[in-house]
């Protein structure tokens, strides 16, 4: 695959999955043996984990929730991507109610693509630093 693929699967992942919440769509991207290295527990890096982060916490909390990919590195078989999470605050969110304030989560993610599948992630975001804010408004 090329550079060029590879963006295209990460780019997809991001607009079908997170921002629409395909859940088709994150079936046909995630390889089987998945892992999140992100995650804060062995018990808690498969796929499956993931996909109820983006449909159970994500999603309900943020309203109009939407992808805006900033940049994306490709170096062999990873794609490095800088983004931003961003919609309104309109449920539940890291133990806090909804605001109704706009929020933007700042993320970077590394993803290792697998015959056209996700099959490693590492990534960073800013989401304690936008709790942070929230509790203090």
């Amino acid at each position: 695959m090329t550079s060029n693929d590879l963006k295209a699967i990460v780019t997809r992942f991001n607009r079908e999955v997170i921002q629409e919440g395909n859940r088709e769509s994150f079936e046909a991207l995630m390889a089987p043996d998945f892992v999140n290295w992100s995650a804060p527990s062995e018990a808690q890096r498969g796929a499956e984990v993931m996909w109820k982060t983006f449909a159970t916490v994500l999603r309900p909390a943020i309203g109009y929730l939407q992808v805006h990919i900033h940049e994306q590195l490709s170096d062999g078989d990873k794609v490095i991507t800088r983004k931003t999470i961003s919609g309104k605050h309109i449920g539940l969110l890291a133990g806090i109610k909804a605001t109704n304030k706009d929020i933007s989560i700042d993320v970077i993610d590394i993803v290792r693509i697998r015959d056209g599948r996700y099959f490693e992630h590492w990534g960073v975001n800013t989401l304690a630093a936008v709790a942070d804010q929230l509790r203090q408004a």
